[in-house]
């Protein structure tokens, strides 16, 4: 009876070994300075679940989710554009999910699913970084407009996101097609391209080079900015007056994946009222309605200046439209 007793107990000791160490791994594009503020919450509330993270830029993490659809590696993905995951939807890549707080999500905040298929978390801006120090020194004045970033004086004093790596860039460009018009909007981006210094993978990235005074102006992820210029950068936020492209970051359940219960305790965790307050850090609109706060050096109301995305649309082009752009632009394109 004792040694059976024993065995019992090495049987339970190994099974909450096993508990302790469960790991779900998590493909992400959230900045990588928020990750930790996330994890933390997280395991407050699931203290026996490790989180792999997985992170690069919007297009990399779903060009390497597609390049996996036949052995998924992914459990769940936590923070990448709604549009990419429209993507993952129509190639059937996700499992259903209604996490324990959908029914307080506004409803734009989620797909049209009975059970979605993702859930929305937040919404991103696009913006302008503009160094004012270096402006002085080039005699430059600052746009009001996207129109305005054509401008010849502007010749090599501007830098933007790749779509194909960045969801930043692709908001952007899907953003100009819907404002502008299919044919304007090319004719516009061929005249943009002419005062393009570089394009750059990360979405960040051109704001932090116009922080630093190594370009004048970055179209780049709104926030980002922000952030910079709260730290004592010599940059002004500009929000273009035709209206700003935006994407939502969004999560969702792999098909087939591994640790199907780590999975869901991230969607759960997404959906809380916790996790929208952390959000709001980073973003002027979340999914919980009344939870958002002012950001420091946005505009009152955001929501005002975000264009009636077409996001079924955008999803539907993104592969055209990307192709499209790297046929016209790519070469500028850093390594």
């Amino acid at each position: 009876m004792l040694k059976k007793a024993a065995v019992g107990i090495l049987a339970a000791l190994a099974s909450s070994a096993v508990m302790a160490k469960s790991e779900v791994t998590v493909y992400t594009a959230f900045e990588s300075d928020m990750l930790r503020d996330y994890e933390r919450a997280f395991n407050a509330q699931y203290p026996d679940t490790k989180i792999n993270w997985v992170r690069d830029s919007t297009g990399v993490v779903t060009a390497k989710l597609l390049a996996e659809k036949d052995n998924p590696q992914a459990d769940v993905v936590w923070g990448l554009a709604a549009t990419s995951l429209m993507v993952l939807d129509n190639e059937k890549m996700l499992e259903p999910y209604a996490p324990e707080n959908l029914a307080s999500l506004s409803p734009a905040f989620r797909d049209t699913n009975e059970v979605p298929h993702w859930i929305g978390m937040n919404a991103w801006i696009a913006g302008i970084c503009f160094n004012t120090v270096e402006a002085e020194k080039h005699g430059l004045e600052m746009p009001k407009t996207w129109q305005d970033l054509t401008k010849p004086e502007y010749k090599g004093h501007v830098v933007m996101p790749n779509p194909n790596s960045s969801g930043t860039g692709f908001l952007d460009v899907s953003a100009w097609l819907q404002m502008f018009g299919e044919d304007k909007g090319w004719a516009y981006m061929d005249e943009l391209h002419q005062n393009i210094d570089r394009y750059t993978h990360s979405g960040s990235a051109p704001c932090q080079l116009a922080a630093t005074g190594e370009t004048t102006m970055g179209v780049s992820f709104a926030f980002r900015g922000a952030n910079l210029k709260s730290q004592g950068a010599p940059i002004e936020l500009i929000f273009p007056e035709e209206g700003l492209g935006w994407d939502m970051e969004a999560a969702a359940k792999i098909k087939g994946a591994k640790n199907a219960e780590g999975a869901k305790q991230i969607l759960d965790f997404a959906a809380t009222l916790e996790a929208n307050e952390l959000y709001n850090k980073g973003y002027a609109v979340v999914a919980i309605p009344g939870v958002a706060k002012p950001v420091k050096h946005f505009p009152d109301n955001p929501e005002a200046l975000m264009i009636e995305n077409d996001f079924a649309w955008t999803a539907a082009n993104r592969d055209n439209i990307l192709a499209e752009w790297a046929k016209r632009y790519d070469g500028k394109t850093e390594k």
